[in-house]
């Protein structure tokens, strides 16, 4: 019966990659045929990819508009130029658009296959009903709207996306080398990525202290049957845990010796900091850090549209508000402390207030610029979804979640842009590690994706416009 079931979920698997495939390459023709020319950072990436596939990788051939490290411009060479050798195809052929923006799709290939083993490996495998939920949620991800838009451009998302997640399918194996190592990879896409190499590692850290926190409540329970209640009581048994846990030095050198690859990892980036100056390379008038507190309310709010289904219900909000009303004092220091942050600490950057190619630009202009106290009104909301996330990821431990919302604070709160293509990697993670929805909700969250996918690509290759100071076309997009 397991083999009969294995070699089901097997046909499956191959059903739906083949159809994601078969749909991605009807997509990649209509935008092949539309974009002739480079569109927004292609014009930036493409040149720099044609020039490393022509052999100029002289410092002075590199644009100084480009603020990422060139890990896709180098292993799209090494992808296309094989070709050329193999197939006797010119350099003008290879080296073309269409041939770069190709690499982005035979990566969302393997990011489809990344996501199905990361769920098996992530969700328990004791039900029946759990393959059909898995292949659901495999081709639920791998079609999410915006990262599935990427795939179709010149654009860092696809390959970012499948160096992290190798990187974390391998940890989770307990291959911390070849983690790390792909971890790097992961980094010379885009240089926050070194966040989710550091996750890594606390996924590392969190499962030894869960596995401990489980022997001392034992211990405890065993000692003490009746325990301290009291608001704060939870939290202070941790920290007096986390305190006695990092004082053994046994402890210390066995956390050492398992994450080690990650701290040099991480010393090789502060390494790079340090030389470089900074995090960014090239243009860092436009990418300046900043303590952008409400880019957290933004990924709670982009996470609760986009999981509408497992995270919004008449059930949610009924105990939400009785959780609220039983615990008033600390949700209202928690709703003046989000006031403050949103009154103190809210960004516009130039670039959203004069790009209206984005969805961003018309959210923001709609919605924040509009009236002043719309930003205020919505601190419910992101309490609300704040809540829910956390409420999802309840079956995950106490150290696990404290490692993912630290990293999650990491790289989203120092972005001074509003863009949801930062919220991509972390959004994936987070979905990857709540509970298996039922397929009722799955199915919901599939319909939801397939018709924003198609709303956004029929506006993007249809609903053209021109600036009055330009002959260019300009496209809607994320």
């Amino acid at each position: 019966m397991g083999a009969g079931m294995a070699q089901l979920e097997g046909y499956y698997f191959s059903a739906a990659l083949s159809c994601t495939f078969l749909v991605s390459c009807l997509l990649f023709s209509a935008f092949s045929r539309a974009l002739r020319e480079p569109y927004m950072d292609e014009i930036f990436h493409l040149p720099q990819a044609q020039r490393y596939c022509e052999g100029h990788f002289s410092l002075s051939q590199w644009d100084p508009m480009i603020t990422t490290l060139p890990g896709l411009y180098l292993l799209s060479v090494g992808v296309v130029k094989p070709a050329s050798w193999i197939f006797g195809w010119s350099e003008h052929v290879v080296c073309s658009i269409g041939m770069l923006r190709f690499v982005n799709l035979l990566f969302s290939v393997g990011n489809f296959y990344l996501l199905y083993l990361l769920l098996r490996k992530v969700q328990p495998r004791h039900k029946a009903a759990s393959c059909i939920q898995r292949i659901l949620s495999t081709l639920t991800l791998a079609i999410f709207p915006t990262l599935y838009f990427f795939n179709f451009l010149y654009y860092t998302e696809a390959g970012s996306m499948f160096f992290t997640l190798f990187a974390y399918l391998m940890c989770l194996y307990g291959n911390h080398k070849t983690s790390a190592l792909l971890g790097f990879c992961g980094f010379m896409f885009r240089q926050t990525n070194i966040i989710w190499a550091i996750f890594c590692a606390g996924n590392v850290i969190a499962q030894k202290l869960t596995e401990a926190w489980k022997t001392e409540l034992q211990k405890k329970k065993e000692e003490r049957p009746t325990p301290i209640k009291g608001p704060f009581s939870e939290f202070r048994k941790i920290l007096q845990f986390l305190l006695a846990y990092s004082m053994s030095f046994k402890n210390l050198s066995m956390l050492l010796l398992l994450t080690w690859p990650y701290i040099l990892l991480t010393f090789l980036f502060c390494a790079f900091v340090a030389v470089n100056g900074g995090i960014v390379i090239g243009d860092r008038s436009s990418h300046e850090a900043c303590l952008h507190f409400p880019q957290l309310f933004y990924f709670f709010s982009f996470t609760l549209f986009f999981s509408f289904p497992h995270l919004l219900s008449l059930n949610k909000i009924r105990a939400f508000l009785c959780l609220v009303w039983k615990r008033r004092i600390q949700f209202f220091v928690i709703t003046l402390v989000s006031l403050f942050l949103v009154w103190k600490f809210t960004y516009a950057h130039k670039y959203l207030l004069a790009d209206n190619r984005h969805y961003t630009f018309y959210v923001w202009k709609r919605v924040f610029q509009k009236y002043e106290i719309v930003k205020y009104l919505l601190v419910p909301v992101y309490i609300f979804a704040g809540w829910s996330i956390a409420d999802s990821l309840k079956s995950k431990s106490i150290f696990w979640n404290l490692m993912f919302f630290i990293c999650l604070f990491t790289v989203t709160v120092p972005q001074k842009l509003l863009e949801f293509r930062y919220f991509i990697l972390p959004y994936v993670i987070y979905r990857l590690n709540i509970p298996l929805p039922p397929t009722s909700r799955l199915v919901c969250e599939l319909g939801c994706y397939a018709i924003v996918n198609f709303l956004t690509f029929y506006i993007f290759l249809n609903k053209t416009f021109q600036w009055p100071n330009s002959q260019d076309i300009q496209r809607f997009m994320w």
